[in-house]
């Protein structure tokens, strides 16, 4: 691929944001609009997107994810030792439900996984990885994904603001 095309398609991409337009609003709405993407992302994560940067955008937005539970639970781990431990089913330091009953604690349990999970099947190929390559649609499911993570954390009274 020639400079020239690399620059038109650039050009482009950040054109098509301004031509999408909601039939209800007659006005361009951006993806992170239709997909409810949290607003407590970094500007960088949808500058990354707009720029068509998707793997990096994807992993700026899950290192927020990991940052917020790190600083939440107060510790000095990340990863996803620090997931397992701040949502444990026993002894969580990040409780998602009052954990009384069996289901509150298999819920509990299951948000570790899942937030375990993101951080090593989401975020971490994107950190390691040079080559990796997402499409817009991809990173606005992870986005999406990481949105609900968050939302879940203030669902339960956390404040996922990072300021």
């Amino acid at each position: 691929m020639d400079k020239s095309f690399r620059r038109f398609e650039m050009i482009a991409r950040k054109a098509h944001r301004f031509t999408q337009v909601d039939a209800r609003q007659e006005q361009p709405q951006h993806p992170f609009e239709t997909r409810n993407i949290h607003e407590v992302l970094p500007d960088s994560v949808q500058d990354l997107f707009d720029d068509g940067h998707y793997a990096q955008a994807t992993f700026e937005a899950f290192k927020y994810v990991d940052k917020v539970v790190q600083k939440l639970a107060s510790t000095s781990k990340s990863g996803c030792k620090a997931m397992m431990e701040a949502f444990s089913d026993t002894s969580p330091v990040l409780s998602l439900t009052p954990n009384h009953t069996n289901s509150e604690r298999d819920e509990q349990r299951g948000y570790q996984f899942i937030f375990a999970g993101s951080i090593l099947a989401i975020r971490n190929p994107r950190g390691h990885e040079v080559l990796l390559k997402d499409s817009p649609d991809a990173c606005l499911d992870h986005l999406a994904f990481a949105s609900m993570l968050l939302r879940r954390l203030e669902l339960s009274g956390y404040d996922v603001a990072m300021t």
